[in-house]
């Protein structure tokens, strides 16, 4: 997993055979969202509906015992058995990344609350298992920390999606607090658009709520990736904060340096 990514610090602290089956489930789903994402003439391979398609299919070759066609599969396929990886949290990551190729805008929150579950808290889903979380407990800590951490994503992304072509906030959001689709394009963080991105991060502040109540405080120390995860996209969230809201002149980041810090503090004094 590259160091640039906001989860490294977080799966460093694994032992390393939970870190390789990490490794391998991101790689898995990141050339899934890759594939679909990206155009054809880039050459990485089938895309749109096509990819889809081929990726539930080497999904299944991979839970079947057939030989996988991609390096990503292979690497997959040994975890499966040994964490008892399930299936249909993969398929659920697949269903939300097809998602994408058929809308650019979301009206209702609950409309964006199923993409959330299955792109992010599905793939929470598969890494409770890799921990060894077993408990109802822990599902609905990574079923909200996982729609938690994608708000987080959606809000600090909302000028470079703008730019794909998407808007992931709610309509009825924006229609709610006043704003306009037209106001997010101008890149300029009116009253309008404050309201609307105060809306949006107290949102993704309650379901880091929710989580933080659903913790099994039993299988804590087992949860500690998680834990880091959910404090480095907390940190960002209130960077988004801090900086008046303004998610369109630069993509806010937190510092290598901090996020090291971070995943420390939760390695030696758990929240």
């Amino acid at each position: 997993m590259a160091r640039k990514t906001s989860f490294y610090y977080a799966f460093l602290v694994l032992p390393p055979d939970q870190r390789r089956a990490i490794g391998a489930v991101w790689d898995f789903c990141r050339a899934v969202d890759d594939a679909v994402d990206e155009a054809p003439e880039a050459n990485l391979g089938p895309s749109g509906r096509e990819a889809v398609a081929f990726w539930r299919a080497e999904l299944a070759r991979c839970y079947e015992g057939a030989p996988a066609s991609t390096r990503q599969g292979r690497a997959l396929g040994p975890f499966i058995g040994r964490f008892d990886l399930p299936r249909q949290a993969f398929e659920d990551v697949i269903d939300g990344v097809a998602m994408d190729l058929d809308r650019s805008r979301y009206r209702t929150f609950d409309e964006l609350f199923e993409y959330c579950r299955r792109v992010a808290s599905a793939v929470g889903m598969i890494c409770i298992s890799i921990f060894g979380c077993r408990s109802a407990q822990a599902r609905e800590y990574a079923l909200n920390l996982g729609v938690a951490l994608q708000l987080t994503n959606i809000i600090r992304d909302v000028g470079g999606d703008l730019e794909r072509g998407r808007v992931y906030l709610p309509l009825e959001d924006l229609a709610a607090c006043g704003c306009r689709i037209e106001d997010l394009r101008a890149g300029r963080v009116t009253p309008a658009v404050r309201r609307l991105l105060e809306l949006e991060c107290g949102r993704a502040r309650d379901f880091y709520a929710r989580a933080d109540r659903a913790m099994p405080r039993a299988e804590r120390r087992r949860l500690t990736s998680a834990a880091i995860m959910r404090a480095v996209y907390l940190e960002t969230l209130r960077r988004v904060e801090r900086g008046g809201y303004d998610v369109f002149t630069t993509r806010v980041r937190v510092p290598r340096a901090r996020q090291a810090a971070i995943a420390l503090r939760e390695w030696v004094w758990p929240s």
